[in-house]
């Protein structure tokens, strides 16, 4: 009989205080005491997923090997515990309303008035289930996004209910994140909010098992014994979380708390094998101790909001780590840059990064900072829309195709060196519709990316609807822009290089997705190498 145990991570309180990273904390640690695990994102909005969603409102849409446009916490799973993760790790409520509806329709229930409870909550907790009834898992954490209290997210609470119900204590257990603030006026720590976000939660029919408390100063046992007993939990179960240097510390400061230790006990697993942690800690030995300094400039859209690009500069923390050197970002607004302040705004880098992105907004600075780089020898890496910017660049000024342009940006473009992928022209809906998931590539041996990867076939995850125009390769080859990965199955242009620039790198995929602590992405280490080299001379 499977028995695989469930834990959900809840917050309350106030939303961002990095529910995602202590689920993906516990999880490492579960994950080194031997045990297979996986973490699963519950949300409560109702887009069908974050694909539609402006980076400005959620942060990046983060796409999985299967295609699933998800939350950006997957990353953090991914990165966390290095094992890919899928559709099923990422469910929101319009996803759940949508299947079912779908069976409404199909008169799967009989003509029963279809309700929350029990329908909502029963697709809910079949949703919880389908990673754990696989077999492959010993224990399922599942986030629950927004904050305690939330109308949207009263469902999944009560699936919670019902769950524990079902399975047993012993089987489902509830972590409860929650903040601790200073009063500076008083000069003390207050329990207050944490008690009435716990007597919110219970009034739910939910009493969390553990306490894992947010704050910016250390929590004593006098506060920790008041916690316990207003909240009803033994004093061993209120774990503190402060603030850390580094989201790469927490795992050490919670196995510190003894947070692992005390869901173990609780879901009555052993706990007699301790976590190592050994190339996590060397990771992070190199990644707080570099020996070498450069400045990456990363040109986006979306630069006001960092998480925009969260995988983008995670993966310079772990390539950053692999050359043993601290990569500094210097934030560039695209629609700031022009042909005639490129020069100040890109001074003194030792290499720039081209983002993904979509529309024509700030199109022009991207292909004013591409012409800035590829003339001046700085090391460029172009991702997807970057990639296609660099295209673009290249045939105005090298092919004098001054008109070459992408048909997302002008559909009557003379020179279409960036067209819309033959299967999209059909394409009415926006959500899920694109180039999506792992997708193989032949890289050519002679090549910087070869020299990078050291294997002939990769597979890299996509999300985007245009693509290299085939019709234009042959010109822009002999002018010195080679392609040199393809996709072998429909010819379609992966990778481009310029070989006679120091570095110059364009990719359709985004390598950033699959860049990990213990598997830093092997085009991201040798960009920030080739920053390096360049930050010497």
């Amino acid at each position: 009989m499977n028995n695989t145990k469930y834990v959900f991570v809840t917050g309350g309180v106030t939303s961002s205080l990095g529910k995602g990273i202590i689920a993906a904390s516990l999880a490492k640690l579960v994950q080194e005491r031997g045990f297979s695990v996986t973490i699963q994102k519950l949300d409560p909005y109702i887009n069908i997923d974050p694909g539609t969603l402006n980076p400005y409102e959620h942060g990046e849409c983060y796409v999985t090997d299967d295609g699933a446009e998800t939350d950006l916490d997957l990353g953090h799973y991914e990165r966390f515990l290095n094992i890919p993760t899928s559709q099923a790790n990422n469910v929101t409520t319009g996803r759940i309303y949508q299947s079912v509806i779908n069976k409404e329709r199909k008169g799967e229930f009989l003509g029963k008035t279809v309700q929350v409870i029990p329908h909502i909550t029963d697709e809910i907790k079949h949703r919880i289930q389908i990673l754990g009834n696989t077999g492959d898992y010993d224990i399922v954490i599942t986030e629950i996004g927004g904050t305690i209290g939330d109308i949207e997210s009263l469902p999944y609470i009560e699936a919670v209910r019902q769950l524990q119900w079902e399975l047993g204590e012993e089987n489902v257990i509830v972590v409860h994140l929650t903040l601790v603030p200073y009063l500076a006026a008083a000069g003390e720590l207050k329990t207050k909010p944490t008690q009435h976000s716990v007597k919110m939660l219970m009034q739910s029919g939910v009493s969390p098992d553990i306490l894992v408390c947010r704050s910016e100063h250390e929590i004593n046992d006098t506060i920790k014994r008041k916690l316990a007993l207003f909240c009803n939990v033994k004093q061993q179960d209120v774990i503190q979380s402060l603030d850390a240097e580094t989201i790469y510390d927490v795992p050490n400061l919670m196995f510190a708390e003894g947070l692992d230790y005390v869901v173990l006990e609780k879901l009555r697993l052993s706990t007699r094998k301790q976590p190592k942690l050994k190339a996590w800690n060397k990771f992070l030995e190199k990644h707080k101790n570099p020996t070498s300094t450069i400045e990456i400039g990363l040109v986006g859209k979306y630069v006001e909001l960092h998480d925009s690009y969260k995988s983008i500069t995670e993966g310079f923390i772990h390539a950053g780590a692999a050359n043993k050197t601290k990569v500094n970002v210097r934030w560039i607004h695209s629609e700031e840059l022009t042909p005639e302040n490129a020069a100040s705004q890109l001074e003194g880098l030792n290499g720039v990064l081209v983002a993904p992105g979509f529309g024509d907004r700030g199109i022009e600075g991207k292909i004013s900072a591409v012409q800035y780089v590829r003339e001046n020898n700085i090391p460029f890496l172009g991702i997807c829309l970057g990639m296609q910017m660099a295209v673009i660049e290249f045939a105005r000024n090298i092919l004098n195709l001054k008109e070459a342009n992408s048909t997302e940006m002008n559909p009557s473009t003379k020179h279409p060196v960036i067209n819309l992928m033959e299967d999209q022209k059909e394409v009415t809906e926006k959500g899920g519709t694109m180039r999506l998931g792992a997708w193989d590539c032949q890289l050519n041996q002679d090549s910087k990316v070869f020299n990078a990867y050291k294997e002939e076939i990769i597979s890299e995850r996509h999300r985007h609807r245009f693509e290299f125009n085939n019709k234009y390769k042959e010109q822009i080859e002999n002018a010195g822009m080679q392609t040199t990965g393809i996709n072998p199955k429909t010819g379609l242009v992966e990778i481009v290089e310029i070989p006679s620039h120091p570095w110059f790198v364009g990719v359709q995929y985004h390598p950033e997705y699959k860049s990990t602590v213990l598997n830093p992405h092997p085009l991201f280490v040798d960009f920030i190498k080739a920053a390096l080299k360049q930050s010497k001379k």
